[in-house]
């Protein structure tokens, strides 16, 4: 079985192919649609045939479907049909819990994401739980607004580098995970890493679309093992 991973980002939308090593990508941005996003992958996939879809999508997820617009692009993606679009079986998780699937070893791992806002998700012995911790209370607004994409450009990285150390200080606390993944584009700009975390990688978001297909990922009362 071939799988086809689309990874939908803020900025671009990329995709790979199983057996492939490198990825295509296009620009997305906030006109971007659902049903553009379908005619760009068509596009970039061209020559590549596929028989099963993994989909990275940056908003919260739930049974498989979007419930909520992301942010930083065009409306109508929840209630879309995806899968009849491509034509193709399509899994549908949060980006976010796609790469941490794909950085997932063993234990109790806390993944935060840390791009354009700051993603979530909490895999225990086995079991993903997407979360939205970036929305929680933090310094009179929320913990994304201090580490995100906007942050970072506002306050300038020494600022940056202090939050991050202070918001994964402060979920570790409350969540205890063994280890702490910090993916997103924006982890090389720490010069080093807070206690028990280590980098992630933004292929690693390949790595979780093929494992949802590969029997290494199945739905447990709603959510996936990996």
């Amino acid at each position: 079985m071939k799988v086809l991973v689309v990874d939908i980002g803020g900025s671009h939308v990329k995709i790979l192919l199983g057996g492939q090593t490198e990825p295509r990508r296009a620009p997305s941005g906030p006109r971007m649609s659902p049903a553009s996003m379908v005619q760009k992958v068509r596009a970039l996939a061209k020559g590549w045939d596929f028989d099963v879809i993994s989909i990275g999508y940056p908003g919260p997820v739930r049974d498989g479907a979007p419930v909520g617009e992301p942010p930083n692009l065009g409306k109508g993606w929840v209630g879309f049909d995806y899968a009849g679009a491509f034509g193709k079986p399509v899994k549908l998780i949060n980006d976010a819990a796609m790469q941490a699937l794909g950085s997932y070893d063993k234990g109790k791992m806390l993944f935060l994401g840390l791009g354009t806002g700051l993603g979530s998700t909490l895999i225990v012995d086995g079991v993903v739980v997407p979360m939205e911790l970036g929305h929680l209370p933090y310094r009179r607004s929320t913990f994304e607004e201090h580490v995100g994409e906007q942050a970072l450009e506002r306050n300038g990285k020494k600022k940056w580098r202090e939050r991050v150390f202070d918001v994964v200080a402060r979920l570790s606390a409350a969540l205890l995970p063994d280890e702490v993944v910090l993916g997103g584009g924006n982890v090389r700009m720490l010069k080093e890493l807070p206690p028990l975390c280590r980098a992630g990688d933004n292929a690693n978001a390949f790595k979780g679309g093929f494992r949802l297909w590969a029997g290494a990922a199945r739905r447990t009362t709603g959510r996936k093992r990996a």
